[in-house]
């Protein structure tokens, strides 16, 4: 067995959520505890904070978690899972990184679904599989470690409400969410950034002045969709 296959089970829980999701919550607090003390910490308050006590989730608990999960990572989104993305934005880097990947991903066998190379899932997977540990070493030092801690960033409060005004101003709403259990998905991004910090023997590395490259695109998005919404003189939509 390939001593990173913890990673194969981290994935999972950035995946799209289903009924059965709890209990591979549980299936990784129990890989992690012992070895990974803060990680598995991070997955208990995870345990705990969804609308379940381990049992698989009736319809209004999935959809609940499924909104909270679209909230975090897709539409109006925390953040993005695209690791590139994080790191690079748009940037050609970017492009050169998700070739680079794909071509890594087919010799590691990880079938990366209609999801991009770089979407964390599909990279976790990647490094629980890469056969060539150096190449894995220099991709979680420079790409993956540095944009977890980039994703986590996003989930803090002032953070939160500078992109909660952005909403607002452009679109009026907000996706509604508990409030107790709208930022529940920073815990197993935690815990990603703890086992690769005890992994590869990491220490945290916050850039200055790049931890908001994400909310800037965002913010020139927004602004493009509002230019598209606006009326012409005619009255019609552009």
């Amino acid at each position: 067995m390939h001593p990173l296959t913890h990673y194969e089970h981290l994935a999972k829980l950035f995946d799209y959520p289903q009924r059965d999701y709890p209990s591979w919550v549980q299936s990784v607090y129990e890989l992690l505890a012992g070895r990974y003390i803060v990680a598995a910490a991070a997955i208990d308050a995870f345990a705990k904070a969804l609308p379940t006590e381990g049992e698989p989730f009736t319809q209004d608990a999935l959809d609940e978690v499924q909104e909270i999960f679209t909230r975090s990572f897709d539409v109006q989104s925390i953040t993005t899972l695209g690791v590139g993305y994080v790191m690079f934005g748009d940037d050609y880097k970017r492009g050169e990184l998700l070739v680079n990947l794909s071509r890594e991903h087919r010799l590691a066998g990880v079938d990366c679904g209609h999801e991009l190379p770089d979407h964390l899932p599909n990279v976790l997977r990647l490094v629980a599989r890469w056969d060539d540990r150096a190449l894995a070493r220099e991709f979680v030092e420079e790409i993956l470690h540095p944009a977890v801690e980039r994703m986590l960033a996003e989930f803090g409060e002032r953070r939160m409400a500078v992109r909660d005004e952005l909403y607002r101003k452009h679109f009026k709403t907000l996706i509604v969410t508990s409030a107790r259990r709208a930022t529940i998905f920073r815990e197993p991004l935690t815990a990603v950034l703890e086992v690769l910090k005890q992994d590869f023997h990491l220490t945290d590395r916050r850039p200055a002045g790049k931890d908001n490259d994400f909310l800037r695109s965002l913010g020139r998005e927004l602004e493009i969709e509002s230019d598209e919404r606006r009326p012409t003189s005619t009255g019609r939509m552009l």
